[in-house]
């Protein structure tokens, strides 16, 4: 099973100690774009603040990321599992996995990001700012720079087992599952079901989105459920209490649409 999931606008504080080593991270097929967006993103933050403010999208109380961007290179490092925060993360609660659920999210569980491409929540990385939505001066916009690299590399990351898609809009334009993965893919929506005057109705509504896609990775790794496809997903997540509803795609290639149906958090 891969698990693919957002990473979160912030990010907890770095730390003293060792700095990134991106020839140590996950996938390295992805050294060399990492490298390149690396330098770029270093180099326009050093050299131009205001500049930097706007390619970023920042605003005024947040302009303290682009000095931290500054200093990447010698930034102490932590694993992406500690550094990513924020409602997904709290709900899927990595800290507090015992051994078995933690070893089986750290094989698991793939972080996209605008500056890494993806990383796997033992990779060390330092605290950092830039979302897969920035366009740099020089590379242009990283959803589109990081699709070659990332067909080149995860069809095989995805193995033979279920690839389950949690990620928002921006960060899946990095990467598309295509022909035989796509067919074992599932994309999950989040509803929120509320009765109005006798009427239901479904939202797709933020919070319940992320704290529920957190909840749900966390129970299926404590449980220690590795579900072979989207159907047996779907059966995995009805005898773990969710109310699920699943789509199965018309022709082959194609993802399954999963919904998980919510009332309250």
């Amino acid at each position: 099973m891969l698990v693919l999931l957002p990473p979160s606008e912030g990010k907890a504080a770095g730390e003293a100690g060792a700095p990134l080593d991106i020839g140590s991270l996950s996938l390295p097929g992805l050294t060399a774009a990492r490298e390149a967006v690396f330098e770029e993103l270093v180099e326009l933050c050093a050299a131009d603040a205001t500049k930097a403010q706007e390619v970023l999208g920042l605003s005024e109380g947040l302009k303290g990321e682009i000095a931290k961007n500054a200093g990447l290179r010698t930034a102490g490092a932590r694993p992406a599992g500690e550094i990513y925060t924020g409602v997904l993360y709290d709900a899927l609660g990595l800290a507090s996995l015992d051994a078995p659920a933690r070893k089986l999210a750290e094989r698991s569980l793939l972080v996209f990001s605008g500056l890494w491409g993806a990383v796997r929540i033992g990779d060390r990385i330092p605290s950092y700012r830039c979302s897969m939505g920035v366009k740099l001066p020089g590379l242009g916009a990283l959803g589109a720079y990081w699709r070659a690299p990332m067909a080149e590399v995860l069809p095989a990351a995805a193995a033979e087992g279920l690839v389950l898609d949690l990620r928002s809009a921006a960060y899946a334009t990095a990467w598309k599952p295509k022909g035989e993965v796509a067919g074992r893919t599932a994309t999950v929506r989040v509803l929120q079901s509320k009765t109005v005057a006798g009427v239901e109705k479904r939202t797709v509504v933020s919070h319940f989105n992320k704290a529920t896609k957190g909840r749900l990775v966390r129970d299926l790794l404590s449980a220690g459920l590795t579900p072979d496809g989207p159907a047996e997903l779907v059966e995995a997540l009805r005898g773990l209490g969710y109310a699920v509803e699943a789509e199965a795609p018309a022709k082959g290639g194609k993802a399954w649409a999963v919904d998980v149906i919510v009332t309250e958090l």
